[in-house]
């Protein structure tokens, strides 16, 4: 019984939450509007220190972004074989020991 209450609580743990993809979902929303404001500042603005330092912050903030998308997508890819092998076997082996 403990394998599967294991097997479950592993199998629980390594899937996103609906949090997490709401999450993922702003942080591309936010990825799109650093974009076009970089575009934008760099198409429109007159050039001067200040907006230097704008484009420098921009950019900051896209590649820390950039980064916790490229976790979400590796975490939200499909777990290996081997854990939902993992995971059926422990469920088999509970059905055999009801019987």
């Amino acid at each position: 019984m403990r394998q599967i209450i294991d097997a479950i609580e592993s199998d629980a743990a390594s899937r996103l939450s609906v949090v997490e993809f709401e999450m993922a979902y702003q942080v591309r929303v936010a990825i799109d509007r650093i974009k076009f404001a970089i575009r934008h500042s760099e198409q429109f603005a007159k050039p001067c220190d200040a907006m230097r330092e704008v484009g420098m912050q921009l950019l900051d903030a896209l590649q820390r972004l950039e980064a916790l998308d490229r976790r979400f997508q590796a975490r939200s890819r499909i777990a290996p074989p081997h854990q939902n092998r993992k995971l059926r076997e422990a469920r088999t082996d509970a059905h055999k020991e009801c019987q």
